[in-house]
């Protein structure tokens, strides 16, 4: 049972497909299932494979696993295999704790083009736990070592391809900004941004708009790209840009947490 969890795991993790793995850390008393017994969960709250008990406990660790996947937190949970009404639902006398931990796809960054700034992205990205992939005709392994996958034979970018939640920055030098924006406006990546002058930036935006593309869908492109750090070298610039990333993902506001400190000190103060 163990080798297919682990054969399914490997699996889902190719696929990128998000799963919980509940495992049976403790039990006391009686209990069917038995410590270290694992089950992993599908985004439905469905088993796939393995087995951490029946019935209501099994309800309870799937529904503990749809919450660990919409929060990405790990959890143990308590399981009272004693009371009917508020427990598991059956008197096996006895009682189970099992952490839930949410398996989770590194976010994809799609980065298109090259240069120093694009390659300053790839390593600050993979560094913060996004996976890469680099699509330009001038893209190498030596250039990007730490990318996952380098597309070099797409001279129009229709490898493009973003699914959900996806972040794409785009420094083709121009050459490739209005065909790469086309197919990342076609998708629902969570992250849009253009590499390029604000006067170049407005001129793709205009035409893409005379496409009809709408103006909804461009205004999700960020552009110029980054956050306003006052960055000069391309190392900065591409620190900026990953610093934006970062905000997206996780939510952040941007805003010096040393202001918040002056505040909490005036509130104590007074």
């Amino acid at each position: 049972m163990i080798r297919d969890i682990l054969d399914l795991q490997f699996e889902l993790r190719k696929a990128r497909r998000p799963y919980a793995l509940a495992t049976v850390v403790e039990i006391l008393g009686s209990s069917s299932a038995k410590p270290a017994a694992k089950a992993l969960i599908d985004l439905s709250g469905k088993v796939i494979a393995g087995w951490v008990g029946g019935g209501c406990a099994q309800s309870m660790v799937s529904n503990a696993a749809l919450e660990c996947l919409e929060t990405g937190e790990p959890r143990v949970i308590e399981i009272d295999l004693n009371d009917e009404i508020f427990g598991a639902g059956m008197p096996c006398g006895g009682s189970m704790r099992v952490y839930v931990e949410p398996v989770l796809p590194k976010p994809l960054l799609w980065l298109m083009g090259h240069g120093r700034i694009v390659e300053s992205l790839c390593e600050f990205a993979c560094r913060l736990g996004f996976e890469v992939v680099v699509n330009d005709p001038q893209a190498t392994a030596e250039r990007f070592p730490a990318a996952h996958r380098i597309i070099s034979d797409d001279c129009r970018y229709q490898q493009l391809q973003p699914q959900p939640g996806d972040f794409v920055v785009i420094a083709t030098h121009h050459k490739g900004d209005y065909d790469s924006l086309t197919y990342a406006l076609q998708s629902e990546a969570l992250y849009i941004a253009l590499v390029s002058s604000r006067k170049r930036a407005n001129l793709v935006l205009a035409r893409l708009a005379q496409e009809g593309f709408p103006e909804s869908g461009l205004a999700k492109v960020r552009a110029p790209a980054s956050l306003d750090l006052g960055a000069k070298l391309p190392e900065e610039i591409a620190l900026s840009i990953v610093s934006e990333m970062v905000l997206v993902r996780r939510g952040g506001h941007g805003e010096p947490l040393s202001k918040e400190l002056s505040a909490t000190v005036n509130i104590s103060a007074d």
